[in-house]
């Protein structure tokens, strides 16, 4: 574990850090003396083991087990992607709207567009079910662990083990699936603390589901990709669906959250029932300085220089298709680029530290447990592992979408001259894979290996050999568009050649490609066995630092997220931001100065019904923010209040909150976003004129 003075000067900092939003002098922040947060791990309490204790001691209210059973049974999750909820006795679900997008393309009629005009079914006929989507509702949940283990213990090696407790699996299941209780259940094994708790997970699955309510694209995702994961927010990003029963007919359910439009208050607490997705809370300090150091650079650089090379390529292609790639590039760079900003912040990374230093002493003065001090040391020497071959796979890794399409198919023959020569039975079914492909040099190519080598140029040492190789001296575009004038790659006759001449006329190739390929592909193939075997191994020691986990501290601390139902606990709270104070709650009114400051321009444009809003509406609230611990997956979760009444539905967090993948803290600005219960109502009672909706959730 590094010093505090050597973790300064390793990321070179400049004299300023952040401290919960506050700009201070390096040399004023003693790193030393920095703790580890009490909700570091985060606040995804699993159901479980409920935290009815923590809540009473914490917001002086008990929840029973009957609350927390409502709790687990109004919530669903939506398909394999995202959360939803139960919010009327009728079957009523709530989720998203950037969730169920593609459901509601997938039942438009001819001449009809759901992203553009939105929709609404006036009438119970009028829903429309969506083909192949499904919610589950988790109704049965059997903890396994003691079983789990020692089946597990009884395997000699780690691999072994492992397979053993794959095989535990698949055993548990079968035998669940023919308990009468668990019958028609869809069963699955949840493994908890990576490997500390495992569970069984018993869902009853609708498939009858049909959309009621979808806004326009254009209120789902006010502001687009400029104020994604910004606040203040101004987003309707909600839909309605309806779940039906066996007979056709709307379920009738007693689970569900019933609407409180009135909201929330400052100081309220709220909790979030829902499913997020993959959290890395557990990883210890020096895997975190892996991707801070080096997956990450790379990966945003990666990202950026695609997403800039796909703007210039629609400039004249105009295709949406591409326009909602580049946002996915977009997006994907906002988020990591707060992650590995949280990583260089030295504060956060000192509360890492101690709460692994905290944690290794913990397991060095238990008896039964000091055996497991040496598992960091195992994790540390396969992270070494891993930082030794990470550039050659990043760089060197066959993908067209980072080296482009031909410099791949290149790699792609070299791979077959090797298998002619070790598996020629793969070989051969390889070759008529690559016959027929049909590769071109569109400017998009062109655009691709560009940045391939100028990420080359920026990852790799100066005199390696592969740089030599690809630039020759010349400049990265130089070089690129050079390669790309003269290679025979899309020439079908000489590839054919190439292919029928075998590994003898393949590793004579003088196709600058080929000879690019040449060096690309075993140094790959060696970094990918050795990144393989050393994820294995820590996948194995993870496992181990998970039972550590769970050992010292219980239940204390919550698990790492997986895409299981949890909930989550917070207060609705504001924050400072950009020398202000962020409101806990924005209006209609805000998002029409929005609209107006930007003179209507898109992202920040409206729909037609919306351009002459009454008074009421513009009074309303639309979104809020709270303390509560969210991740990727929990998008359509509801917000619900200690009446179980949905007060909102979360659909993002801000800038602060990306570093959540691996630590949480509120004190530091994390905050939820929610579109307001009341700001719903508001819009559908004012603008969609959905009356049957408004009277079905406020009742």
């Amino acid at each position: 574990m590094q010093s505090s003075i050597k973790i300064i000067k390793k990321l070179g900092l400049l004299g300023l850090l952040s401290l919960g939003n506050v700009m201070v002098k390096a040399q004023d922040i003693k790193l030393d003396s920095v703790k580890a947060g009490a909700f570091d791990m985060g606040k995804m309490w699993t159901f479980d083991t409920p935290p009815a204790e923590y809540f009473k001691k914490t917001y002086n209210f008990t929840p029973d087990e009957k609350w927390f059973e409502k709790a687990r049974l109004s919530a669903l999750r939506f398909a394999t992607y995202c959360s939803a909820s139960f919010v009327s006795a009728d079957g009523l679900v709530m989720t998203n709207h950037h969730c169920a997008r593609e459901s509601g393309v997938a039942v438009q009629k001819k001449g009809e567009d759901f992203l553009a005009n939105g929709f609404y079914a006036a009438k119970l006929a009028d829903e429309r079910k969506v083909p192949d989507l499904f919610v589950d509702q988790l109704v049965k949940i059997e903890d396994i662990t003691a079983r789990m283990q020692k089946i597990e213990d009884q395997g000699e090696t780690d691999e072994e083990k492992t397979q053993f407790r794959d095989q535990a699996f698949e055993t548990i299941k079968k035998e669940y699936q023919e308990k009468a209780e668990w019958k028609g259940l869809e069963i699955q094994s949840v493994s908890f603390y990576s490997g500390g708790r495992y569970s069984l997970y018993g869902f009853k699955r609708y498939n009858d589901v049909r959309v009621v309510f979808m806004p326009e694209l254009q209120m789902g995702f006010f502001g687009g990709d400029p104020d994604n994961f910004t606040y203040p927010r101004y987003n309707l990003d909600c839909s309605f669906f309806r779940v039906y029963d066996d007979n056709g007919k709307p379920l009738h359910t007693d689970n569900y959250f019933k609407f409180n439009p009135d909201g929330v208050k400052d100081g309220e607490p709220v909790f979030v029932v829902g499913n997020p997705g993959s959290t890395g809370r557990l990883r210890t300090v020096d895997e975190l300085e892996f991707d801070r150091d080096l997956v990450m650079p790379f990966t945003l650089q990666l990202l950026k220089n695609r997403s800039l090379a796909l703007q210039e390529y629609n400039k004249t292609a105009k295709s949406d298709s591409i326009l909602n790639e580049i946002f996915s590039y977009e997006n994907s760079y906002k988020s990591y680029k707060g992650r590995y900003d949280g990583m260089k912040d030295p504060v956060l990374m000192a509360r890492k530290m101690d709460f692994e230093k905290t944690f290794k002493k913990a397991v060095q003065a238990n008896p039964k447990l000091s055996a497991g001090y040496g598992t960091w040391d195992k994790i540390s020497e396969n992270v070494e592992i891993l930082r030794s071959a990470r550039n050659d796979i990043a760089i060197m890794q066959p993908n067209p979408l980072s080296r482009g399409e031909l410099l791949t198919f290149a790699q792609q023959l070299v791979d077959f001259a090797t298998l002619s020569k070790t598996n020629p039975d793969r070989a051969a079914t390889l070759k008529g894979t690559l016959k027929a492909f049909k590769p071109e040099i569109p400017s998009l190519e062109q655009a691709y290996l560009i940045s391939h080598f100028e990420e080359s140029v920026t990852f790799l040492k100066k005199d390696d050999e592969y740089l030599k190789v690809a630039l020759g001296g010349k400049t990265p575009k130089v070089a690129a568009l050079n390669a790309l004038k003269n290679t025979k790659l899309s020439d079908e006759a000489y590839v054919n050649s190439l292919l029928d001449g075998g590994a003898t006329a393949i590793e004579a190739s003088q196709d600058p490609l080929i000879k690019l390929a040449r060096i690309s592909q075993p140094r790959f193939m060696t970094g990918a066995i050795a990144s393989r075997d050393a994820n294995a191994r820590l996948n194995v020691e993870r496992a181990k630092l998970g039972r550590l986990l769970y050992d010292i501290y219980g239940t204390s601390i919550p698990p790492d997220a997986t895409f299981s139902l949890r909930i989550s606990d917070g207060l609705v709270k504001s924050y400072n931001y950009n020398g202000t104070t962020a409101p806990i709650k924005t209006t209609y009114f805000g998002m029409y100065d929005r609209y107006e400051s930007a003179k209507g321009e898109f992202p920040w444009s409206l729909p037609k019904r919306w351009l002459n809003p009454p008074l009421d509406l513009l009074k309303a609230p639309i979104d809020f923010i709270s303390t509560n611990d969210i991740i990727g997956g929990n998008s359509g979760s509801p917000m619900i209040n200690q009446k179980l009444e949905a007060v909102g539905l979360i659909f993002d967090g801000n800038m602060e909150s990306l570093p959540g993948y691996f630590i949480f803290a509120p004190d530091a600005g994390n905050r939820t976003i929610s579109v307001h219960a009341g700001g719903m109502i508001a819009a559908m009672k004012h603008i969609y004129k959905a009356n049957r909706l408004v009277e079905e959730l406020t009742k």
